[in-house]
């Protein structure tokens, strides 16, 4: 009986299964059959042969000559069409006198054999004719009876035709060794970054005083706040002409002249006597990143740290342990597990983020990741398959990633 029950739950739960199967397993799918494929916008639609039906003469009256002209061209400038036919019926009032070689002419329905076209094909037909008042009568002759092109192509998107061209291009370009490198830094720092601030907010707003549900709401508007806002937002303060945050650095003696936060690859500091060279724009946009994203992890860890055992706090600072101690021997390894979900989801989220970075610089000076590239490779250079083909290499990283983290990555006490 159980056994039973259990294959019905099964097929109950199937249907539930296989759309959700779909609609995550499906675009995923999509990405990786684009990148085996040489595939560009143009390739989107399938190649087919476009037409534009009118009547030339200008005919006034009763008995003048006319001309039904059909200008034919290839949609595509190298992929041939097969077995292309134009059918149409003429006009009711249109006396046909003369069609083209390839046509012929059945009662009123005209049907053309234009065999097989090249790429760049560009072909005009004439019927020639009188017309008597019922055609005059017609308001728009051409559309009455629309003309009918088929043809037979090859669509790119569906053969089997697979290639790693765009494999190979990607990793032939010396430009995507460093787009990852930069990837990589964004990502780790930018993580860094926003698990730090949000365990420091956490600390801090652990403790009962007045006013605190007040910045316990405050701190969530950088999360909270529609992203296009907020990166204008420090845009205006980082501006190098009128912005608020360069004013403060000049007057305060920090930097002789403006500096371009979001335009200038890279700054060179002095430090001990060495200079380093600061990627300035990086930088910037990894602070960004960590102050945008840090309420999650805010919010996360003072839940757990809100389900705490006081008592071990107690009697550790009757032991004599100072807060740092409290902290490091206590908090920390309790902490743990949450700290290991949260950098894994902000590690994947912010290795796939897109919008931040894409408005602040646009993935100029030096802050171009691949998610960035992705979208230059697809649209900017009309190459979905490169596109595709980098999102693929996005994938595979973040699941060897996923794999490798979750295989070694610190537990919480006493789990």
């Amino acid at each position: 009986m159980q056994r039973r029950e259990s294959r019905l739950a099964y097929l109950m739960l199937a249907p539930t299964f296989l759309i959700v199967l779909a609609i995550v397993l499906g675009p995923l799918l999509a990405n990786f059959w684009i990148s085996v494929k040489p595939v560009g916008l143009a390739d989107l639609r399938p190649p087919s042969v476009l037409i534009n039906e009118r009547v030339r003469g200008g005919p006034e009256n009763p008995g003048d000559a006319a001309t039904l002209e059909y200008r034919l061209r290839n949609s595509t400038q190298d992929k041939e069409i097969r077995a292309v036919m134009l059918e149409d019926r003429i006009p009711d009032g249109f006396s046909v006198t003369s069609v083209p070689e390839v046509c012929t002419l059945t009662d009123d329905l005209l049907s053309c054999d234009l065999g097989t076209v090249p790429g760049k094909w560009r072909e005009r037909l004439k019927v020639e004719g009188t017309v008597d008042q019922a055609f005059l009568d017609t308001e728009d002759p051409e559309d009455i009876h629309a003309a009918v092109v088929s043809g037979d192509a090859d669509n790119i998107l569906t053969n089997f035709d697979f290639t790693l061209e765009n494999f190979a291009r990607v990793f032939d370009n010396d430009e995507f060794w460093s787009v990852l490198r930069v990837t990589f830094y964004y990502t780790i720092f930018g993580t860094g970054g926003a698990l730090v601030m949000g365990l420091f907010a956490a600390q801090l707003l652990h403790t009962s005083f007045k006013g605190r549900g007040f910045l316990r709401g405050l701190f969530l508007f950088p999360y909270v706040s529609p992203v296009i806002a907020v990166a204008f937002t420090w845009l205006v303060l980082f501006d190098p002409f009128s912005g608020t945050v360069n004013a403060l650095v000049t007057k305060m003696g920090v930097a002789d002249q403006a500096i371009n936060f979001f335009g200038q690859r890279s700054l060179d500091l002095s430090l001990f006597g060495l200079t380093i060279e600061f990627p300035l724009a990086l930088s910037t946009v990894i602070a960004f990143e960590a102050w945008r994203y840090f309420p999650l992890s805010f919010l996360f860890i003072l839940a757990r740290m809100q389900s705490m055992n006081t008592d071990v706090y107690e009697a550790a600072e009757m032991d004599g342990a100072t807060p740092l101690q409290q902290f490091w021997y206590i908090s920390l390894p309790q902490l743990m597990g949450i700290l290991s979900v949260l950098f894994l989801l902000r590690f994947i989220w912010t290795f796939n983020k897109f919008d931040d970075i894409f408005l602040l610089t646009g993935g100029n000076a030096g802050t171009r990741t691949l998610t960035v590239d992705v979208y230059e490779q697809g649209f900017a250079l009309s190459n979905l398959g490169a596109g595709a083909a980098v999102a693929v290499v996005v994938f595979v990283v973040l699941v060897a990633f996923a794999t490798l983290f979750l295989t070694f990555s610190p537990k919480e006490e006493g789990l």
